[in-house]
This record gives structure tokens, C-alpha cells and sequence, in this order.
């Protein structure tokens, strides 16, 4: 359970490159233990890559490692990678090319259309290619992000009412930020995404992944959700 270490992290750094790297480096071994192959010859696409932390993990395993997001934020040691500018509400993914591995972290609760995005991810997928998504839905405890715990009293007044005593808010509910529940995706999945469940678990707590079983109460006790999710058959 990774949950007291980044809270301890956050406290003292807030969300520096090690708190990220810290994140990664648990998906990643998570990854590994539901049967993933990671190494050489892997061909890695971290979409919404942000900074790059998490496919800079997978570079020093040996991984083909490419990156892809709206804005090229990649930190200085990955600006050599290849990389490709995409806005995953907007844009097609056709022509980004076939990866073993897609890494999706933290990205779905910022997309205004995560269902049209879900229902086309397979396209990126290689033959038994793995697509891991992990994103904080909206009434986990981070659900608000940094308004946090106020998002319980909705988008509206809860962030209303941070502003009332913080000198900045970054996330924008119905801008940046995005109402999302484990249950509504799992069933869109089930219902029009290509995509199949193979393992899943709160992403900061892997060791109960039961939790992610049960309605509701899923959705409050599940920090963040990891899915690791691969193509359906015949549906490629």
C-alpha cells in the first residue's frame, strides 16, 4: 500500500516529480503482476504524459517509450523522445501508431468526452496489446482535486466556497475537471468500448482490489481506479 507514502510525500514537496515517480513506480509493479511483459522490445505510448514521469519509468526498464499530450511539458531528459502533440477530446488516434503498452494516468477526469475517447482507445493498441487507465473519480476523497474535500458539496459550491479563502484554483470543474464514477465507465465499457477488463484495483492500494467490486461504496473508498484493460475479440 503506496496510500501513507505519497501522503507523507505530498505534505512535505506537494506534487513534485518524485511524488510522481513514487506513483509510477507501484503502477508499474502492479502492471507487472497482473502479467504484462515490460522490457526491451516493448513498444510504450504514454498519452497525457504530462511531465513524463511514468513512461521515463518504463524508458529505464528497457521499453520503446513515446509520449503524447495537448502541450509537450516533457521534463528536460525526455525532450529527445519521440513525441506527439494530441488533444484526446478533439482529435483522432488514428495514424498514432500500435503500442504493447498504453499508459493513460490521471488523464480521464480532465476530458470532457471520456466516454468517445474509451470507445476509440483500442485503435492504439497493438495484437494483445495491454491499456492501462488510471484516473480519480469524483467522489473519492481527491475527487475535487485541490478543493478537496469541499467537491462533496458539489462542482458548483464547492468551489465556490475554496475561493472564498485560497489565493488559486487551477481545476475548473466543466473545464478541466469532470464529474467521473467507476460504475458509469465500467459500463460504458461493457457497453460500446472495445476495451475488456483484465484486472483492476484502487491504484493506491492494489492489495484491495475487491473494492472496485462493489457498487458505491466503490466509488467513495477507491482513492483512484486502475483499470488494466486490453482489446475484446473480434472487436479490432
Amino acid at each position: 500500500m503506496i496510500l501513507p507514502q505519497l501522503l507523507w510525500r505530498f505534505a512535505k514537496h506537494r506534487d513534485d516529480p518524485e511524488f510522481y515517480r513514487m506513483q509510477a513506480v507501484d503502477a508499474i509493479r502492479w502492471i507487472r503482476e497482473s502479467g504484462v511483459r515490460l522490457g526491451a522490445g516493448v513498444r510504450v505510448l504514454d498519452l497525457g504524459c504530462g511531465h513524463g514521469v511514468f513512461g521515463g519509468e518504463l524508458k529505464r526498464l528497457g521499453c520503446d517509450v513515446s509520449f503524447a499530450d495537448e502541450t509537450n511539458y516533457l521534463l528536460p531528459e525526455h525532450q529527445s523522445a519521440p513525441f506527439q502533440q494530441v488533444n484526446l477530446d478533439r482529435d483522432s488516434l488514428e495514424g498514432m501508431g500500435r503500442y504493447d503498452l498504453v499508459i493513460c494516468s490521471n488523464v480521464l477526469e480532465h476530458l470532457a468526452q471520456p466516454r468517445a475517447f474509451l470507445a476509440r482507445a483500442d485503435r492504439l493498441l497493438a495484437e494483445e496489446g495491454r491499456f492501462y487507465l488510471s484516473w480519480t473519480n469524483w467522489l473519492s476523497p481527491w475527487g475535487g482535486h485541490e478543493f478537496s474535500p469541499l467537491h462533496y458539496l458539489g462542482p458548483g459550491i464547492g468551489t465556490r466556497l475554496f475561493d472564498l479563502v485560497a489565493k488559486k484554483r487551477f481545476h475548473r470543474p466543466g473545464e478541466n475537471l469532470f464529474v467521473t464514477h467507476i460504475g458509469r465507465t465500467l459500463g460504458w465499457l461493457e457497453a460500446d468500448g472495445r476495451l475488456s477488463v483484465e484486472a483492476m484495483a484502487p491504484r493506491y492500494y492494489t492489495e484491495l482490489g475487491g473494492l472496485l467490486r462493489i457498487p458505491i461504496a466503490r466509488e467513495f473508498l477507491s482513492w483512484n481506479c486502475g483499470l488494466l484493460l486490453k482489446a475484446k475479440a473480434g472487436g479490432r
